[in-house]
């Protein structure tokens, strides 16, 4: 180790390590320090110190000559250490840069990363050494890869479709080997090609900040897949690069081929807690430059405040942390060409000080009135590990979140377990959620599964979580699935309820499809993909996670299930309006929604509170959808009339009458294996149908004429 002189003053932002006239100029922020040294780490190991004398605002910064882009370097801080405070300054442990672009290197020793000597919050600090058992930062130099032109497609017309860069590929024959389970084999011709044919116009990606493994892994020898873990929240994960180092390249790739297919970019990200986890965690980064300044700590004590049931929560109310969340979100939209966010646990980021939820606070209104921020899409989910922080439809008006209402409903309707009265308004919008803050219907991101839960083969094959290849006892994950198993719990050869799963399956994503809002779907549930009845794959890097590309009979006829309820979405506006029902009358001289009785009369008021009720009509009217072509422009549709049947038994339905439409033409049966009708000829007002238990009917009015007057 070697001591360098004093580098050059610099300026203190923008905060990292950028390269300037023939040197590097590092920019830390350390409020609580005495001195902070950043260290350059050799490809042999070797470390020269550089201390950085000049502190602004409290950030550390220094100019440091003869440094280039390649250069992996960490920083040693002192200063105080007093656990009961919340202080934990250890010049011992080799610090991450919160603003790196790049990071290096495993986590390998969790001893020697701890900042304790025996006790974290009592007793002296640690003095092992942490250089060579920690990650290292790497300076980079701007721009790379043209991103390409960013789609911009417009909420009301989004599919968005949640995905694992690694798990997504990794088993894709068309994708060279080399390329499976990495940014470029997401680029993957074939792959864009399976995404375009689907209908997809939004991706979201699952994690992609760097990461390491939570201590918990690390000691039973196990490793985090999702990715919920972060380190970085500039650096784009190295593990999924095919190339090492070169993983901004490859994601700007990624994206620019995405883009080029008229695909958005979206990530997950996770800005409620770190991968230091609580007191009794690591120190890789943030606990050793400021944790008071980084984490929510218990008022006047230096014991953390966890919301996030992940060990520690990031500290919305700091400005240390508004700014590090804002600059991440800008440079991954500027830079690296992502078109918007999915934010982890959102209602922490409204939780300043572990205070009750506020869609005004610091955090949420510094990201929304940003110039750059406001014109991304901006997706919350809306809850915590607490119950204070459940708050689905309660974001402020720029937000769109994940409707878990939506979920819980739609799953309980179709395994018979509710009524149509909360169905009605998760089909229409959520206009009970939404409505009543100037938000738009396709502000509620409609779901049925997602990355953490059953997947949508296993909701209608297992009644009970299976999670034991986890290694927690099956003690992880949720129990409250809503999910039903047809009959026998997981794998059959029963015919009867494989038929009957498969329907199921149809009905719930033909429901996601053609509700008001704005569907998301999860990765392989068109190739009807299972987890064996796991819930909660979190920690599972194998076939259990990855997607299966070898297609069985089944697996075919959902893949062309769900191409061909997407595409009737897409080319249908009156099934994604982008305004909610209000029963203003249209040209048609028909009422802009109604619901129907299985009798083809209107739902009376007393109906709605009928519980035992398992069938539903809903009229939509095309005549005015109230969407717009791209020039603004408002466009007309045919006129359709979904049904809805998840009683067990077959239902006798009755037509509406000729005020309605002169005839009604099948488009979408869940009964036959790609949806398609099983008769292409009309039906006649009033005539009688039989639907199939368990079963959704769509039919197409066309023509819609007007009422007598």
């Amino acid at each position: 180790m070697a001591l360098d002189s004093s580098p050059l003053a610099g300026r203190p932002f923008p905060l990292g390590a950028h390269p300037e006239a023939g040197g590097v100029r590092f920019a830390v922020s350390a409020p609580p320090a005495d001195a902070v040294e950043v260290c350059l780490i050799s490809e042999d190991g070797a470390e020269r110190r550089v201390q950085l004398t000049e502190r602004t605002f409290g950030v550390w910064h220094g100019l440091v000559a003869g440094v280039t882009p390649g250069q992996r370097y960490g920083y040693r801080v002192h200063g105080p250490y007093d656990p009961a405070r919340g202080l934990r300054c250890n010049p011992a442990k080799l610090l991450v840069d919160p603003y790196a672009r790049r990071i290096t290197g495993a986590f390998t020793d969790l001893g020697a990363a701890l900042g304790y000597a025996v006790d974290p919050m009592h007793g002296p600090p640690s003095s092992v050494d942490s250089l060579g058992s920690v990650p290292l930062s790497v300076v980079t130099s701007p721009g790379g890869p043209d991103t390409g032109v960013k789609p911009e497609v417009p909420f009301e017309e989004a599919v968005v479709y949640e995905l694992h860069v690694r798990g997504f590929t990794k088993r894709h024959p068309a994708v060279p080997p080399h390329l499976r389970g990495t940014y470029l084999g997401l680029a993957h011709p074939a792959v864009v090609e399976h995404l375009a044919r689907l209908g997809v116009t939004t991706v979201e990606l699952l994690p992609v900040h760097a990461f390491v493994d939570e201590p918990a892994l690390i000691r039973d020898g196990r490793h985090n897949y999702w990715g919920y873990s972060p380190l970085s929240y500039f650096a784009p994960h190295p593990g999924y690069a095919s190339e090492p180092g070169r993983e901004i390249e490859e994601f700007r790739t990624m994206v620019a081929a995405l883009h080029a297919a008229g695909i958005e970019v979206l990530i997950d990200v996770v800005f409620n807690h770190t991968c230091e986890g609580g007191p009794e965690g690591p120190t890789l980064s943030y606990r050793g430059f400021d944790a008071p300044g980084y984490y929510l700590h218990i008022e006047g004590g230096g014991s953390t405040l966890d919301i996030t049931g992940c060990g520690n929560t990031l500290e919305a109310g700091s400005p240390q942390v508004v700014r590090l969340v804002t600059d991440s979100l800008r440079y991954w939209t500027t830079e690296l060409g992502v078109d918007g966010f999915r934010f982890d646990l959102a209602s922490t980021l409204g939780r300043p000080h572990g205070g009750r939820f506020d869609r005004a606070s610091a955090m949420l209104t510094a990201i929304t009135t940003d110039p750059v921020l406001s014109r991304c899409k901006l997706i919350a989910e809306p809850w915590d590990a607490t119950g204070d922080g459940y708050r689905v439809g309660d974001f402020g008006v720029q937000w769109a979140e994940w409707n878990g209402r939506y979920r819980d409903t739609v799953r309980d309707f179709w395994r018979g377990h509710t009524g149509v009265r909360d169905l009605a308004y998760r089909l229409s919008g959520s206009s009970d959620l939404y409505a009543d803050d100037l938000r738009r219907p396709w502000q509620s991101i409609n779901f049925i599964t997602a990355h953490d839960g059953f997947t949508l083969r296993d909701l209608v094959s297992y009644n009970e979580k299976h999670n034991e290849a986890n290694g927690e006892d099956n003690r992880d994950g949720t129990n409250d699935n809503r999910s039903w198993n047809c009959g026998v719990e997981g794998e059959t050869t029963d015919p009867a309820i494989l038929s009957l799963r498969s329907r199921q399956a149809r009905n719930l994503l033909a429901t996601l499809l053609f509700s008001t809002g704005t569907p998301m779907l999860t990765a392989g549930d068109e190739l009807w993909r299972t987890q064996g009845g796991n819930n909660n794959a979190y920690c599972l890097d194998d076939e259990t996670s990855w997607v299966e590309w070898k297609l069985s009979t089944e697996a075919e006829s959902m893949l062309a299930f769900a191409r061909r309820v997407i595409g009737l979405r897409a080319d249908s506006p009156a099934l994604r309006q982008p305004e909610f029902f209000d029963g203003r009358t249209t040209p048609s001289g028909a009422p802009d929604l109604v619901w129907f009785r299985a009798d083809g009369e209107e739902m009376a008021e007393t109906d709605w509170f009928d519980d035992s009720r398992r069938f539903l009509g809903m009229w939509i009217d095309g005549s005015t959808s109230l969407s717009r072509t791209r020039d603004g422009e408002l466009v007309r549709d045919d006129s359709w009339l979904l049904l809805l049947n998840a009683g067990p038994t077959r239902q006798e339905v009755t037509l509406p009458g000729p005020e309605y439409g002169t005839h009604y033409l099948p488009a979408l049966d869940t009964t036959t294996p790609d949806g398609a009708p099983r008769s292409p000829h009309p039906h006649a007002p009033l005539s009688r149908l039989h639907l199939t238990s368990r079963s959704l009917l769509l039919l197409r009015v066309p023509e819609p004429t007007r009422r007598p007057a």
